[in-house]
């Protein structure tokens, strides 16, 4: 293979006429996109920007993101996507890091570039939206000619996402033209039959994150679907979006699945277009997938990536299915279950477990990942690097931090992050657990569990509640309910000691909860 593009030319040579981006009204054929992308990859060459040169993208999901995606892969370039949440401090460590020559960002944001531009190697910035002085609009910047695909090696870097910074300083993951290619073929097989021409996929993944950027709209491309960006998550846009278009391929997070079950007129909404759903990011709690599928009739299977992973490593499909599991690998990757010296742990018959009746702790162990789709590494990062990997059997094994077990049909099962473990009274509490079960409560419509400092036990279990509609705290439903709902289901060292109320829960972009502010709250 060469470069990523590559796949992308040979879409629209197949199928130059077909609709590549619907967005608010607007079609753009295959023709009319690929002459786009080589507009923009003449542009960035006038300015001086070619391989191995890093363009920042600061855009929500919109036409133009994918236009300077591939347009910065044609000159050979490796792009850097950004959040467009982030606002002047959070964009500072990113085109510092990555050293980025050139941004394309909402006008909005375009303040926050000229504030730190003058600390980074950005000379280039590219506006989408109103004009603005300190930007060249995005129309104007495109070149009159295109140029031809540059010829990259299969371990060039293609693109440089940031982790979401969760448990620390975000740091750049190197993906391969190779990483992201071989796992977006693999995504595009996970329906059956495979993800094709006739296929529209909504955009409603972010594409400044991996799992937006390779399982949808690479796919997409790559096959000559029609790809739907959302700009922005709102669940009736989507059920509209859904119902109108006859939307076939959904991507999510499990927040906007929960979102979606809780919308008022969720029971009235069609979603019979709908041949396959996956839910990825975090962990999906089991009553959010059942009442998913009890309303809208449609099975939503679980996945697992990482960023660094490109990101899918683990899927369930049809045919290859086990709830609460997050499926088996996909094509081409190798995971074990392992413990602290790197042996493997005990495969249970089939999961999932009734965790009341064995001891997690006996079963449970790190999940490592090897294949194509594995990061090259963190960029600048030489000790992270060393950390992360381990060789053996001839493989380079990524250490993904996330705890579970494993069956014999391969199929695994993630109970928590590592980082999240909480160790209360010398026993461990794997929060997803008790988080599980306090999805089943009439009372409760988002739910997260965390560790904070106890001088006696070392860490008490605290239990953050988004009440359901209808559920007013103190009125309808009280700590002390929530707490002994607990004790009624769990062993007593499990149960939620502090039970807070919240109107929401912090979480990234991505609806991963942002667990570490909770700690920090105290």
């Amino acid at each position: 293979m060469t470069n990523l593009v590559a796949e992308v030319a040979d879409t629209v040579s197949s199928t130059p006429d077909s609709v590549a981006i619907s967005f608010d009204g607007n079609e753009q054929t295959y023709e009319t996109f690929w002459e786009r992308t080589g507009q923009f990859a003449a542009a960035l060459n006038e300015q001086g920007i070619g391989e191995d040169d890093r363009i920042a993208i600061y855009l929500p999901n919109l036409p133009q993101f994918v236009t300077a995606f591939y347009g910065a892969l044609r000159t050979g370039s490796i792009v850097v996507p950004m959040n467009p949440q982030y606002k002047a401090r959070e964009i500072s460590h990113l085109l510092a890091d990555s050293g980025a020559k050139a941004v394309v960002t909402l006008s909005a944001n375009a303040e926050a570039v000229a504030e730190v531009k003058p600390e980074t190697d950005v000379e280039t910035v590219v506006s989408v939206g109103e004009p603005v002085e300190s930007a060249t609009d995005f129309e104007a910047f495109l070149a009159d000619e295109t140029v031809p695909v540059v010829d990259r090696a299969d371990d060039d870097v293609a693109v440089q996402p940031y982790t979401s910074g969760t448990t620390g300083k975000p740091k750049g993951v190197l993906l391969s033209h190779h990483n992201l290619a071989s796992n977006t073929r693999a995504n595009m097989t996970l329906p059956e039959p495979s993800i094709g021409p006739d296929d529209d996929l909504v955009g409603t993944l972010p594409l400044f994150h991996i799992y937006g950027m390779s399982a949808v709209m690479n796919a997409a491309v790559f096959t000559g679907a029609t790809y739907y960006p959302v700009a922005e998550w709102d669940p009736q846009t989507v059920f509209d979006l859904i119902e109108t278009e006859a939307i076939t391929v959904m991507y999510g997070v499990p927040a906007m699945f929960n979102d979606m079950i809780n919308q008022p007129d969720a029971d009235a909404r069609d979603l019979s277009s709908l041949r396959f759903v996956n839910s990825g990011g975090s962990s999906l709690p089991m009553e959010v997938l059942e009442r998913f599928e009890d309303l809208f009739e449609t099975q939503l299977f679980e996945g697992y990536g990482l960023t660094e992973t490109s990101p899918v490593t683990h899927a369930n499909r049809p045919g290859a299915r086990r709830k609460g599991s997050i499926g088996q690998p996909v094509e081409n990757v190798d995971a074990k279950i392992v413990d602290q010296d790197f042996e493997e742990m005990p495969r249970v018959e089939e999961g999932p477990v009734d965790e009341s009746d064995v001891d997690l702790d006996e079963i449970v162990g790190e999940l490592v990942v090897a294949g194509p789709n594995v990061m090259q590494g963190y960029y600048g990062l030489p000790a992270a690097n060393e950390s992360a990997f381990t060789e053996a059997e001839g493989k380079r094994w990524f250490h993904t931090e996330d705890l579970g077990y494993w069956d014999e049909e391969d199929f695994v099962y993630v109970v928590d992050r590592e980082k999240h473990m909480i160790v209360t009274g010398g026993y461990n509490v794997y929060p997803r657990e008790v988080e599980e079960l306090l999805y089943e409560h009439d009372a409760v419509a988002d739910a997260a569990v965390v560790g904070i400092d106890d001088d006696r036990r070392g860490e008490t279990v605290k239990a953050l509640i988004v009440p359901a509609p209808g559920y007013e705290p103190g009125d309808d439903v009280t700590a002390d309910e929530i707490k002994q709902y607990a004790l009624d289901n769990l062993a007593e060292y499990k149960h939620p000691r502090i039970v807070e109320f919240r109107d929401e829960l912090p979480r990234t972009t991505t609806g991963k909860v942002q667990k570490y502010e909770l700690r920090k709250d105290g």
